[in-house]
């Protein structure tokens, strides 16, 4: 469970409530943390609010505090404990799922969250001092950052070197993050803006060699040499990338760079495992798309109070499916933003750029990733365009455009694009 008493957001609070707080409670369910965010207000006493999406009602007497949580249908979780210097400490009664009006208790901790001022947008610099290898909610937030606030921050490459070439983390694509993004409940989508993205280093390491399933029997027998790591010298004012010790039949290959995240995500879900940098799922992960560039927006649910974002795995440029295991892994300069939409469902990660809208299909297999993009399509155009099953088919019958997006990871990975050209004529319903 992690350590809620960390600087980054703790705030010794007064000897009463003053205005409307916001806390991260964890309530311990047998082992398994649970988190909450409460809004709490208090006036003589008497408290008022909200647990994520449940109303909250209750009482402090001094450093005594107590409320109850409704759900929709009506169940009442009720907390006791105390409160002081910015910390709660107490237990939770909450209804026995399995037995008819039996209830289950369970110790709780909760901490104040210091929560962003001013009265717009800022432009926050963040600096990272650590960095994951999962996509966790169990991992202390190391920002808390408002929908429209800039973050001008940095990523190490997928062997956990930065810029100036010293090792900060464990190999494994690390993450930055988590970044808790202030009123984001389970529920929500969080759309991620990707402003700019630059090279901050002069080289990259890829691979030479094929992932297995690009690969016969014959070729992979040809190619059983293969898997060497190999540099790359990148030129930052041309835009360009060539091998540093090339083969004579490539002396004269260069090519421009795209600077991309391979990584993008949030904490999954209450009863999950944390995943690793390498997995996907509907939560994002290790997507590597290579339209996951500069001026591009993912979509991604969230199942946890702040999203807890994290970004990582930085290329300077990735064929599709990174056939060689490695794309041109390297360290990156980042500007994003984050805004928070209304409930929705989402079957995958969504991608929206000027031009285009995309679904990543992410499976065990290449089939079955393009069925996951194909259905999330049709459920992305009945949502914004109001189309049905039959209308959408026939729209992607003209206009869908299929990419492998990656065959490097335990899951396989499928990109269905449609130029937004092809649905000018239709009426978005974009929340």
């Amino acid at each position: 469970m992690r350590t809620l008493l960390f600087a980054l957001i703790l705030l010794i609070a007064p000897p009463a409530f003053a205005g409307p707080q916001t806390w991260l409670l964890t309530i311990d369910r047998w082992g398994n943390p649970e988190y909450a965010e409460a809004i709490i207000e208090a006036e003589e006493g008497v408290l008022t609010g909200q647990l994520g999406r449940w109303s909250l009602a209750g009482f402090r007497d001094g450093d005594r505090i107590s409320f109850t949580a409704t759900d929709a249908d009506g169940d009442v979780y009720r907390f006791s404990g105390t409160v002081a210097d910015g910390r709660m400490n107490g237990t939770a009664d909450y209804p026995d799922i399995n037995v008819a009006g039996a209830r289950t208790v369970h110790g709780f901790s909760g901490v104040r969250l210091n929560l962003p001022g001013g009265d717009g947008p800022a432009r926050v610099a963040f600096e990272p001092q650590s960095y994951s290898n999962e996509f966790t909610a169990h991992r202390e937030p190391v920002l808390l950052i408002r929908p429209g606030d800039t973050i001008v921050t940095s990523t190490i490459d997928s062997g956990g070197v930065d810029s100036a070439g010293v090792t900060r983390a464990m190999y494994g694509n690390p993450q930055i993050g988590p970044f808790y993004v202030v009123g984001a409940r389970p529920g929500d989508v969080l759309a991620v803006q990707i402003r700019r993205l630059r090279l901050n280093r002069d080289w990259a390491d890829s691979l030479d060699g094929f992932v297995g399933s690009a690969m016969t029997p014959a070729l992979a027998d040809r190619a059983g040499d293969l898997g060497q790591r190999v540099k790359w010298r990148l030129d930052r004012a041309a835009g360009t990338a060539r091998l540093a010790d090339p083969p004579a039949g490539l002396r004269d290959f260069v090519v421009p760079v795209r600077p991309m995240l391979g990584g993008i995500g949030v904490a999954p879900d209450f009863g999950f495992a944390p995943f690793s940098a390498g997995d996907t799922g509907r939560f994002g992960g290790n997507i590597d798309f290579n339209g996951l560039g500069e001026g591009s927006t993912i979509y991604l649910p969230v199942y946890q109070p702040g999203a807890m974002l994290f970004m990582g795995d930085g290329h300077a440029l990735q064929g599709d499916g990174e056939t060689t295991q490695w794309a041109l892994e390297t360290s990156l300069d980042v500007e994003f933003s984050v805004t928070v939409l209304p409930a929705r469902q989402l079957s995958g990660p969504r991608i929206e750029t000027t031009d285009t809208i995309t679904v990543i299909g992410q499976a065990g297999s290449l089939g079955d990733a393009l069925k996951a993009a194909t259905s999330g399509m049709v459920q992305w155009l009945a949502q914004d365009y109001g189309l049905t099953v039959a209308e959408s088919s026939l729209v992607l019958g003209v206009a869908a455009e299929y990419r492998v997006v990656t065959l490097a990871g335990r899951n396989a990975g499928m990109a269905l694009s449609l130029d937004k050209a092809r649905l000018a004529d239709l009426s978005r319903r974009t929340p």
